[in-house]
């Protein structure tokens, strides 16, 4: 089963709205504007389409009852920003436009080949680590048989890292993103 949202607390709307539209290249389809439970203020329910099955959502919050907070769902809890992160599906074939699109809008991105799957990443305006990812192949028994005997081992061997490729974004000075 899918998911039909994904909702994140967002600091900055109109960067992050650039971000979704323009970097990313969903839809804005819904505003839901509605008094907080604490009477006290306001938030606005921003639902972008992200083109499958299912909207990625973003808070904006009017709200002197809510505390001070960092809206990157990794670093603002003190981990590495790799950690929790929103990845997309890709096809191979997508990957190359869409990091040509990152980058000509001055967006730094990682591309990483993981074997089973290749991966593009940059960071939104909020600090979350967003991933276009593309299978390679599909999974198949042997995965998942190795996954099984994986999921509970206390020492389990390691694999080799990928290598990642950094590419530096080449926007024009001056562009909003």
């Amino acid at each position: 089963m899918g998911f039909h949202h994904v909702a994140l607390a967002a600091r900055d709307l109109e960067a992050t709205h650039r971000f979704y539209t323009e970097a990313m290249g969903f839809s804005l389809v819904k505003v839901v504007v509605a008094p907080t439970p604490s009477a006290k203020g306001w938030a606005k329910h921003l639902f972008y389409d992200t083109g499958g099955n299912g909207l990625i959502a973003f808070w904006d919050l009017h709200d002197p009852t809510l505390p001070e907070f960092d809206p990157a769902i990794s670093t603002g809890l003190g981990l590495p920003e790799w950690v929790n992160h929103i990845a997309f599906d890709s096809t191979v074939e997508e990957l190359d436009s869409r990091r040509e699109r990152w980058l000509d809008l001055g967006i730094d991105v990682v591309e990483i080949d993981h074997g089973f799957c290749r991966s593009i990443y940059a960071v939104d305006p909020n600090g979350v680590l967003v991933e276009w990812c593309a299978d390679t192949r599909p999974l198949n028994d042997e995965d998942r048989r190795a996954a099984e005997a994986l999921v509970f081992d206390r020492d389990p061997p390691l694999e080799s890292p990928p290598v990642p490729v950094f590419h530096r974004g080449r926007a024009p000075s001056g562009h909003p993103l």
